[in-house]
């Protein structure tokens, strides 16, 4: 568990000095969000959305983001170019299945995503990976409620099925590859109550997949960089939400080598060999 830990603080140090272009086709909503915190991170964003230029803007990225949030038809057609391209490139492709199973529209988008393009790593809440695991999931607008007992064993499901990583955020986020699980226990209640800190945290997750290969040990980082930025950011603001917000980014920027050696509080639970 040391050594994870120190590789975790290695590659957000790799990304602060490499500075890997972060290429998103993301929700409306966050945009200004997500491009603050690649920023705060270390890394480059890049917004590019249209079908005429997302195979060549993809070619200079280090990873490629794909979040459903504010949805058409057209943007998913560009999510799949673009997607497709990474692939070819071997360039690390991170989905975002913001609100699967609210609409018909946002499932069939999402599977058909993963039916098209080789995903590395899905980064979704417990109701959005259940829902595109076949187990279910109660969502409501784009919010999880309720709580689902068996999400390990549906994550660990999904991510044999798929082939990839699959990150589950919540009180406590789980990572798993189909046989390796993470649990990250960093984060804070306050990280709920603004807009946009999933997506943010999948951006974060986008960076790291620039940088390690690895893509259990990037979804792993990364939650373990934003869950230790947010506690920083809650003791800062003490239940302000505007605050929070704020602080949030001054936290991401504020998270080091050191930091991560001190507070990571993470379980690797490896498989049981037979």
């Amino acid at each position: 568990m040391e050594q994870m830990i120190k590789e975790i603080a290695g590659d957000l140090q790799r990304i602060k000095e490499e500075k890997p272009l972060i290429h998103h086709i993301t929700n409306f909503v966050v945009m200004n969000e997500t491009a603050n915190v690649t920023l705060c991170l270390g890394a480059l964003p890049v917004m590019a959305h249209a079908k005429d230029e997302v195979a060549e803007m993809v070619s200079f990225a280090g990873a490629l983001l794909l979040n459903i949030g504010t949805l058409t038809t057209e943007l998913v057609d560009s999510m799949v170019i673009a997607g497709k391209r990474a692939n070819e490139l071997s360039i690390p492709v991170i989905l975002d299945p913001v609100g699967a199973g609210a609409t018909k529209l946002r499932t069939d988008a999402s599977r058909r995503i993963l039916d098209e393009v080789a995903i590395a790593i899905i980064r979704g809440n417990s109701a959005e990976i259940g829902v595109l695991a076949g187990a279910g999931g109660e969502i409501k607008g784009v919010e999880a409620v309720g709580k689902d007992e068996k999400i390990v064993d549906v994550a660990r499901g999904l991510a044999a099925r798929e082939k990839c990583v699959v990150s589950v955020t919540g009180p406590e986020d789980i990572i798993t590859d189909g046989e390796r699980v993470a649990l990250v226990k960093n984060g804070d209640p306050m990280m709920a109550t603004i807009t946009g800190t999933g997506c943010m945290s999948t951006t974060i997750t986008a960076g790291f997949a620039s940088i390690q290969k690895d893509y259990l040990k990037a979804a792993t980082g990364a939650l373990v960089t934003f869950g230790i930025a947010g506690e920083k950011a809650a003791t800062m603001t003490r239940g302000k939400p505007g605050s929070f917000h704020a602080a949030l980014y001054d936290s991401v920027y504020a998270v080091d080598y050191d930091i991560i050696l001190k507070e990571a509080k993470l379980e690797l639970v490896l498989p049981v060999k037979a």
